[in-house]
């Protein structure tokens, strides 16, 4: 076996590893608020202190999908003062950066950009936490890296077949073929991979003497059927897997003995949850590649703050704890308290020999009360330990096992209650939850016409990434495509045969999981769209009211209202931003006096362009009207009726373009009789060492679409 003796050789790579640093994570914590930021700059310093070739991390850079000014300010603060420099980049890359960086407007990597001076670049793909979201599919990794501070890549938007592009990496006679796949949802990728829609595309020249890295962020423990990806689905000439998402610090690689590939999981470099995988020792990697022949050292991180967590069940120390005794539960609290000062006198001899760790350690004691005992109150016990513990109001946690029930001839038989771990019930989505409610709920509250799987995709987006209008979306999607169907099967205008084949058509859906899975992403699309228009509509209609209170404070001479606007543009905004208030009424009144008299609209100091409601806000009964034997006439009239009468669709004001407004308030200012002009609105080897490993020794649109 051949080693790799210097960290300087020309053919050596060195990459620092990292995974899920959650950078904000209870940023406005007065204790721990900044122990994000301070890791990063450990990790950092690692990397500069080692000269390592680049920086790898496994997706999870933020903990929010859009991190606060004050997170993201910190983040380039320490980019910019570990990663710029002189010092040169000593690799160079061989695949075409074109397709790595494609959805980037500037597709190359940072450090061969002209413009800036980067000596440690970073390499990084999405996490589910920083996932890109919004019209644009934007990432707050897309912002670092439009900076020139990261190079984001693993990227897929497709849901109908992924290809994983590597980017080839040169130093010396060392050549790094790194795959990334950024966070896609596990049962999503999961039916990909068993449908044999995911490809690991390969240099054509000289496979074999690659060394390929593969960055993944999933679930890689089991939390249900389909939601984690099994090792055996990745490609076996993989060398060395880098496993994101996943906490818990197992970075010393494992083999996979199917596959024969190793997997490294690095863990979170923050205590993000009180379980026991994040009690674990935290630790980043430095690996050496050389050749086909690799090595992991461990770097501890040295200003994690100490966790501390231990398990204590009543039911097993009989003769201490009696349910009986009317003093059992300060027998109890007595108990607790020696348990955790034990803790914090551990956390105290840990942190003496480590002065860069945070003074106020995590404990958290878990007590089983099953079998009769009652909890005592967590809140007064915790008031004891507010200057001592980073975690007062979580340091106890009482759980209990569910009790098997009696069997009872006259109950139905349920089978055996089985008792779950606390936490089991963690893993719960809100996917499963809708699931779960529909399946079990009544059958006159039962969906007829979405889908189960559809509406759970919906709620999600609409808890984790604040999507307000998904379900709305959602809904007004399916119905057009119900309502197209129906037509186009020439269906009579029935009650009866309409739900049969409302019916049918979802039953269809419902197994065609694909098709389904693009209804929900156009919907989300739309929704998307639909808060990007919002916002111009707000934007747009705050300057045409200060517009408007312009031109009345020149036709009206003796409220004073011109000497404030001349005072600035600033306060006149705010006057008028404060004016709107005022006006709501008549502004509610106009719109819903649509289709009224064309003198009404003309008398008003502001028109609107008239709108019309598309066919999609009718209901399915709706959508039959025009195929009985009823005239023309009388079918659009009923449908103008419905228009005028619906006040939902209050937001669908056309904007018009600058031109007509300057028309529109040229025609203001003649009939006011001001002078006023028109304005314009705006196979490897490891070698190994007392914290290395060394398993082996050979070489694998425009909102709502019409």
């Amino acid at each position: 076996m051949s080693t790799i003796n210097s960290q300087d050789d020309e053919d050596t790579f060195k990459i620092l590893i990292a995974t899920d640093i959650h950078l904000g994570y209870l940023e406005k914590d007065p204790v721990r608020g900044n122990d994000t930021f301070v890791t990063l700059n450990e990790i950092l310093d690692h990397a500069q202190n080692n000269e390592v070739d680049f920086i790898l991390l496994g997706g999870d850079l933020f903990h929010e999908n859009k991190p606060s000014r004050k997170t993201v300010h910190s983040c380039l603060e320490s980019l910019r003062k570990y990663c710029m420099g002189d010092r040169p980049v000593q690799f160079e890359i061989l695949s075409d950066q074109a397709v790595n960086f494609h959805y980037s407007k500037f597709p190359w990597v940072n450090y061969q950009d002209e413009n800036l001076n980067i000596s440690i670049p970073i390499f990084s793909i999405h996490g589910n936490h920083d996932d890109p979201t919004g019209a644009d599919a934007l990432c707050a990794l897309d912002i670092l890296s439009c900076a020139g501070l990261l190079n984001h890549f693993g990227r897929s938007t497709s849901v109908e077949k992924i290809d994983i592009s590597p980017i080839l990496l040169r130093k010396g006679r060392t050549k790094i073929a790194l795959y990334g796949l950024g966070a896609i949802p596990d049962e999503r990728l999961y039916r990909m991979f068993v449908n044999k829609q995911v490809t690991m595309l390969r240099p054509k020249e000289d496979e074999d003497s690659w060394f390929n890295l593969f960055v993944i962020h999933q679930n890689r423990s089991k939390h249900g059927a389909t939601n984690y990806i099994p090792e055996q689905f990745l490609d076996d000439f993989i060398d060395l897997v880098v496993w994101g998402h996943e906490h818990e610090c197992k970075i010393a690689p494992s083999q996979n003995e199917q596959q024969r590939f190793y997997v490294s999981q690095p863990g979170s470099s923050v205590v993000t949850s009180l379980s026991p995988g994040e009690a674990v020792k935290k630790h980043i990697g430095l690996l050496h590649v050389k050749g086909k022949k690799m090595k992991m050292q461990k770097i501890a991180l040295e200003t994690v703050r100490t966790f501390h967590m231990e398990d204590i069940v009543l039911a097993d120390h009989p003769d201490l704890f009696n349910p009986d005794n009317p003093k059992v539960t300060q027998a109890i609290q007595a108990f607790c308290m020696e348990k955790v000062e034990l803790m914090l006198d551990k956390a105290e001899r840990e942190r003496l020999g480590n002065p860069r760790q945070p003074e106020k350690p995590l404990i958290r004691l878990r007590v089983d009360y099953t079998g009769g005992f009652e909890p005592f109150s967590v809140h007064r016990f915790s008031q004891k330990y507010v200057d001592r513990v980073a975690n007062p109001k979580d340091i106890i946690h009482f759980f209990r096992h569910r009790e098997q029930k009696e069997k009872d001839d006259s109950d139905l038989n349920f089978g055996k209650l089985v008792s779950r771990p606390a936490s089991e019930g963690m893993t719960l989505r809100v996917e499963d939850l809708v699931k779960q409610y529909f399946q079990t709920a009544e059958k006159k509250v039962q969906l007829s016409l979405l889908t189960e799987r559809g509406m759970g995709e919906a709620v999600q987006e609409f808890v984790d990434k604040e999507e307000k209008d998904a379900i709305e979306e959602l809904v007004k999607f399916q119905l057009e495509k119900t309502q197209r169907f129906l037509k186009e099967r020439r269906t009579d205008a029935e009650e009866e045969k309409i739900d049969e084949e409302v019916r049918k058509f979802r039953e269809s859906r419902k197994k065609n999981t694909e098709e389904e899975d693009e209804e929900v992403r156009e919907a989300m699309t739309r929704a998307r769209a639909h808060r990007s228009e919002d916002t111009v509509l707000v934007a747009a209609s705050s300057d045409e009211e200060l517009m408007d209170t312009g031109m009345k404070g020149t036709g009206d001479s003796d409220d004073g209202l011109p000497a404030t606007l001349s005072r600035g543009s600033g306060r006149a905004r705010g006057r008028a931003r404060g004016a709107r208030g005022q006006n709501s009424t008549a502004r509610g009144s106009s719109r819903r006096g649509r289709g009224s008299t064309s003198q009404e609209t003309a008398t008003s100091s502001r028109t609107y362009k008239p709108v019309s409601v598309p066919a999609k806000n009718m209901s399915v009964m709706d959508a039959f009207r025009s195929l009985k034997p009823e005239p023309t006439l009388n079918s659009s009239k009923s449908y103008s009726e419905e228009t005028i009468e619906d006040d939902s669709d209050l937001e669908d004001i056309s904007i018009v373009p600058s031109s007509k407004v300057n028309q529109r308030l040229s025609t203001t200012s003649s009939r006011s009789k001001t002078g006023s002009q028109s304005q314009t609105s705006r196979g490897v080897d490891f070698e190994s060492d007392e914290d290395e490993f060394d398993p082996f020794k050979s070489t694998a649109t425009s909102r709502r679409t019409k």
